[in-house]
C-alpha cells in the first residue's frame, strides 16, 4: 500500500508545474495536478494522478478538486502554488487588465490555494506549502513593475503565514527561481520586450531547466517536517542580476 502523501501542483500542464509532477510521480506520491489545460496534462499519463482543468482564481472550483483528490488518495501533504503568469510591460501604457490578470494568478490564486489545505495541515500538525515566486519578487527589472509587484507579494504572504502557522508543525517555502525554459513568456504581448529578454538569454548561453527548479522543490519538501527550507534562490550561473 502506498503510504505517500497527496501532493497538489497548480499550472501543472507546462514547464516547472510538469517536470515537478513527473517527479513527484517518480517518487511515488499521489497526484491532484491542476492547470487550465487539461488534454496536456492527462498525456502526461502518469499513476495514481488526478487531472482537473482549472482557473485558480476560482476558488469555489478549487476547493472541490482538493476535495474530491483528497477523498481519493487522503489529505494533502503538500501543495506547489505554482501557477502564475508574467505580463510584461512598461508601467506608462501596459494594460490594467494584464495587470489585474497578474494580481489574480500570482497572489489571489496562492492565497487560494494556501487557505484550502492549511486549516487540515495545523490541525494535524504537519504539512508542507510551496509558493514559487521568482527573482523578480526579491529585486526589480526594466518592464517588471507590476509583475514584480506580484511576485514580492509572494514571498511576503508566505513569510506572514510562515509565522502564523510555525507552532503548528506547518512548513512555508517560497522557491526563487531566476530565467528558465518555460512557456512564461509567451504570455507578454509586447514584441519588443520578448525579442530583448530572448536577445539576452542566449547573450547569456541559456538559462535553468524547469528540472532544475522542481528538484529544488523536492529538496525542501524531502527535508525532516522539523526542518524549514524557508527560500531558495535558483538562477543560470551566469545570470548576473
Amino acid at each position: 500500500m502506498n503510504n505517500k502523501g497527496l501532493i497538489v501542483i497548480t499550472g501543472a500542464s507546462s514547464g516547472i508545474g510538469e517536470a515537478t509532477a513527473k517527479l513527484f510521480s517518480e517518487k511515488g506520491h499521489p497526484l491532484l495536478l491542476l492547470a487550465r489545460r487539461l488534454d496536456r496534462m492527462e498525456s502526461l499519463n502518469l499513476p495514481n494522478c488526478l487531472c482537473r482543468s482549472l482557473d485558480v482564481v476560482d476558488y469555489e472550483k478549487f476547493k472541490e478538486c482538493i476535495k474530491e483528490a483528497e477523498s481519493k488518495f487522503g489529505d494533502v501533504e503538500a501543495i506547489v502554488n505554482n501557477a502564475g503568469v508574467m505580463l510584461l510591460g512598461d508601467l506608462t501604457d501596459q494594460s490594467p487588465e494584464e495587470w489585474k490578470r497578474m494580481l489574480d494568478v500570482n497572489m489571489l490564486g496562492v492565497l487560494n490555494g494556501m487557505q484550502l489545505v492549511l486549516p487540515k495541515m495545523k490541525e494535524r500538525k504537519g504539512g508542507t506549502i510551496i509558493n514559487v515566486s521568482s527573482v523578480a519578487g526579491r529585486k526589480n527589472y526594466e518592464s517588471h513593475a507590476a509583475y514584480c509587484g506580484t511576485k514580492f507579494g509572494v514571498h511576503a504572504i508566505t513569510e506572514g503565514a510562515r509565522i502564523e502557522a510555525a507552532l503548528n508543525n506547518v512548513r512555508m517555502v517560497t522557491i526563487a527561481p531566476g530565467a528558465v525554459e518555460t512557456e512564461l513568456l509567451d504570455h507578454t504581448s509586447s514584441e519588443d520586450i520578448v525579442k530583448d529578454y530572448q536577445d539576452w538569454k542566449e547573450e547569456i548561453g541559456g538559462v535553468i531547466r524547469s528540472e532544475d527548479i522542481a528538484n529544488a522543490i523536492w529538496y525542501a519538501f524531502n527535508q525532516p517536517q522539523g526542518v524549514n527550507v524557508r527560500e531558495i534562490v535558483i538562477a543560470a550561473t551566469k545570470q548576473a542580476n
